[in-house]
Protein backbone atom coordinates (compact mmCIF):
# COMPACT_ATOMS: atom_id res chain seq x y z
CA UNK A 1 0.00 0.00 0.00
CA UNK A 2 1.36 3.40 -0.95
CA UNK A 3 1.96 5.91 1.84
CA UNK A 4 -0.31 8.94 1.75
CA UNK A 5 1.27 12.32 2.28
CA UNK A 6 -1.23 14.47 4.12
CA UNK A 7 -1.01 18.15 3.23
CA UNK A 8 -2.73 20.48 5.64
CA UNK A 9 -4.39 23.71 4.56
CA UNK A 10 -5.81 26.54 6.64
CA UNK A 11 -8.98 28.50 5.95
CA UNK A 12 -9.14 31.85 7.71
CA UNK A 13 -12.90 31.98 7.11
CA UNK A 14 -13.68 28.63 8.74
CA UNK A 15 -14.20 30.00 12.23
CA UNK A 16 -11.90 27.29 13.58
CA UNK A 17 -8.48 27.93 15.04
CA UNK A 18 -5.51 26.57 13.05
CA UNK A 19 -4.93 23.74 15.51
CA UNK A 20 -8.61 22.72 15.30
CA UNK A 21 -8.39 22.71 11.51
CA UNK A 22 -5.39 20.38 11.64
CA UNK A 23 -7.19 18.04 14.05
CA UNK A 24 -10.28 18.04 11.83
CA UNK A 25 -8.25 17.31 8.69
CA UNK A 26 -6.52 14.33 10.33
CA UNK A 27 -9.85 13.01 11.62
CA UNK A 28 -11.39 13.38 8.14
CA UNK A 29 -8.43 11.56 6.55
CA UNK A 30 -8.86 8.74 9.08
CA UNK A 31 -12.61 8.59 8.52
CA UNK A 32 -12.24 8.49 4.73
CA UNK A 33 -9.59 5.79 4.86
CA UNK A 34 -6.84 8.07 3.53
CA UNK A 35 -4.72 7.42 6.62
CA UNK A 36 -4.18 3.98 8.11
CA UNK A 37 -2.62 2.53 11.23
CA UNK A 38 1.14 2.97 11.05
CA UNK A 39 1.06 5.95 8.68
CA UNK A 40 3.18 8.90 9.72
CA UNK A 41 1.72 12.39 10.05
CA UNK A 42 3.74 15.21 8.51
CA UNK A 43 6.65 16.27 10.69
CA UNK A 44 5.97 19.39 12.75
CA UNK A 45 8.79 21.31 11.03
CA UNK A 46 7.32 20.51 7.60
CA UNK A 47 3.83 21.70 8.62
CA UNK A 48 5.33 24.88 10.11
CA UNK A 49 7.22 25.56 6.88
CA UNK A 50 4.23 24.84 4.63
CA UNK A 51 1.66 26.83 6.61
CA UNK A 52 3.86 29.50 8.22
CA UNK A 53 2.41 28.83 11.67
CA UNK A 54 3.86 28.44 15.15
CA UNK A 55 5.24 24.98 15.97
CA UNK A 56 3.20 25.00 19.20
CA UNK A 57 0.02 25.12 17.10
CA UNK A 58 0.95 21.89 15.33
CA UNK A 59 2.12 20.29 18.57
CA UNK A 60 -1.18 21.19 20.24
CA UNK A 61 -3.12 19.51 17.40
CA UNK A 62 -0.96 16.40 17.52
CA UNK A 63 -1.28 16.24 21.34
CA UNK A 64 -5.08 16.39 21.05
CA UNK A 65 -5.05 13.58 18.51
CA UNK A 66 -2.76 11.61 20.80
CA UNK A 67 -5.09 12.24 23.76
CA UNK A 68 -7.95 10.90 21.61
CA UNK A 69 -5.95 7.71 21.05
CA UNK A 70 -5.62 8.24 17.30
CA UNK A 71 -1.87 8.88 17.06
CA UNK A 72 1.28 8.30 19.08
CA UNK A 73 4.43 10.39 19.11
CA UNK A 74 7.76 8.60 18.85
CA UNK A 75 10.42 11.03 20.08
CA UNK A 76 12.96 11.78 17.40
CA UNK A 77 11.02 9.80 14.79
CA UNK A 78 7.60 11.41 14.33
CA UNK A 79 3.91 10.99 15.00
CA UNK A 80 2.16 7.86 13.77
CA UNK A 81 -1.45 6.78 13.36
CA UNK A 82 -2.46 4.20 15.97
CA UNK A 83 -6.21 3.94 15.29
CA UNK A 84 -8.68 4.61 12.53
CA UNK A 85 -12.21 5.97 12.47
CA UNK A 86 -14.87 3.98 10.69
CA UNK A 87 -16.57 5.99 8.03
CA UNK A 88 -17.75 3.29 5.69
CA UNK A 89 -15.87 0.96 3.41
CA UNK A 90 -13.73 2.40 0.61
CA UNK A 91 -15.94 0.47 -1.83
CA UNK A 92 -19.00 2.36 -0.56
CA UNK A 93 -17.25 5.73 -0.48
CA UNK A 94 -16.22 5.69 -4.16
CA UNK A 95 -19.72 5.85 -5.67
CA UNK A 96 -20.84 8.37 -3.06
CA UNK A 97 -17.87 10.57 -3.91
CA UNK A 98 -18.78 10.37 -7.62
CA UNK A 99 -22.37 11.35 -6.85
CA UNK A 100 -21.18 14.26 -4.75
CA UNK A 101 -18.84 15.44 -7.53
CA UNK A 102 -21.76 15.41 -9.97
CA UNK A 103 -23.85 17.36 -7.48
CA UNK A 104 -21.04 19.90 -7.05
CA UNK A 105 -20.78 20.32 -10.82
CA UNK A 106 -24.55 20.97 -11.00
CA UNK A 107 -24.29 23.52 -8.19
CA UNK A 108 -21.48 25.36 -10.01
CA UNK A 109 -23.47 25.29 -13.26
CA UNK A 110 -26.35 26.85 -11.31
CA UNK A 111 -24.01 29.75 -10.51
CA UNK A 112 -23.17 28.95 -6.89
CA UNK A 113 -19.70 29.86 -5.63
CA UNK A 114 -17.80 27.71 -3.11
CA UNK A 115 -19.15 29.57 -0.10
CA UNK A 116 -22.75 29.26 -1.33
CA UNK A 117 -22.29 25.56 -2.06
CA UNK A 118 -20.89 25.00 1.42
CA UNK A 119 -23.76 26.95 3.01
CA UNK A 120 -26.36 24.96 1.04
CA UNK A 121 -24.73 21.65 1.87
CA UNK A 122 -24.34 22.47 5.57
CA UNK A 123 -27.91 23.72 5.94
CA UNK A 124 -29.32 20.69 4.10
CA UNK A 125 -27.12 18.32 6.11
CA UNK A 126 -28.33 19.81 9.41
CA UNK A 127 -31.96 19.80 8.28
CA UNK A 128 -31.70 16.13 7.25
CA UNK A 129 -30.05 15.27 10.59
CA UNK A 130 -32.96 16.88 12.46
CA UNK A 131 -35.44 14.89 10.35
CA UNK A 132 -33.60 11.64 11.17
CA UNK A 133 -34.00 12.37 14.89
CA UNK A 134 -37.70 13.21 14.66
Amino acid sequence: MEAVVLEFHLDGRSGLSPYQQIVRQVRHALRLGLLHEGDQLPKVKDVVAALAINPNTVLKAYRELEHDGLVAARPGVGTFVTATLSGGSPAALGPLRQDLRRWLAKARLAGLDDESIEALFTATFHDASKEDIA
